[in-house]
């Protein structure tokens, strides 16, 4: 294991978080999923300020962001800020009919960097919320550090198939469509090639579906039950 990528893993592992699994390359810089710094802000419970929005446009949100970390003793507190920038189609890719949530990445980006520093990862390794401005102009594929993950296909492939099948997932029209989908043999090809971290991704969004559509369904009464 290189020099650097030793130094995230010790990190890491001081939150409870391996680096096999959760850390990748892009054009030779690290990269982590914002799901497993979410993990980690949580379990650190820092806590981030109500954002300052800098910039505002229909294609393009720059927002600064402060977070705090309590320290182990009484005003230990640690304090870091940090910016966060979306442009649609400069540093923020849409493919497809996939939606521009422009305020939402540049808050992601923000929150996520503000981590990086509280947890000194920063400069080690970069959110994945920011691999299009790696990748920007030059598509790379995107391969995990770890052995387990060399066969991972491209960012860009995983990127799009992800919103395709979020895509079928909300023109699904009913729980057994839904439950079809994901368990149609093709789809369940794709799911078992995408990383961990969007292979869940995508089974969570899945999840949230079958709820919005009345998953599970209410139990019938039984034989000797009364009505109500």
């Amino acid at each position: 294991m290189r020099t650097a990528d030793k130094q995230i893993a010790d990190i890491l592992v001081r939150y409870g978080e391996p680096f096999a699994g959760n850390v990748w390359r892009v054009q030779g810089t690290a990269v982590i999923y914002h799901k497993t710094l979410e993990r980690i802000a949580g379990h650190t419970k820092i806590r981030f300020d109500p954002p300052t929005l800098l910039r505002s446009e229909r294609d393009e949100a720059v927002i600064l962001v402060t977070g705090r970390m309590p320290g182990e003793k009484a005003g230990d507190e640690r304090v870091e800020w940090s910016i966060g920038e979306a442009l649609v189609n400069v540093n923020y890719r849409v493919s497809g009919r996939q939606a521009a949530y422009v305020y939402a990445m540049a808050e992601k980006r923000a929150k996520d960097r503000v981590i990086l520093k509280l947890i000194e990862l920063h400069g080690l390794v970069y959110s994945e919320e920011e691999a299009d401005e790696f990748r920007q102009n030059q598509p790379m594929a995107i391969r995990a550090v770890d052995e387990d993950f060399d066969a991972s296909p491209a960012f860009d492939e995983v990127t799009e198939q992800e919103a395709d099948l979020k895509r079928q997932i909300d023109e699904a029209e009913s729980i057994n469509a839904v439950t079809d989908l994901m368990l149609d043999e093709r789809r369940q090809g794709i799911l078992n090639a995408m990383p961990h971290g969007t292979r869940e991704e995508v089974r969570d969004y899945a999840k949230a579906r079958l709820r919005a559509l009345g998953w599970p369904p209410a139990k019938k009464a039984g034989r000797g039950s009364r009505a109500a």
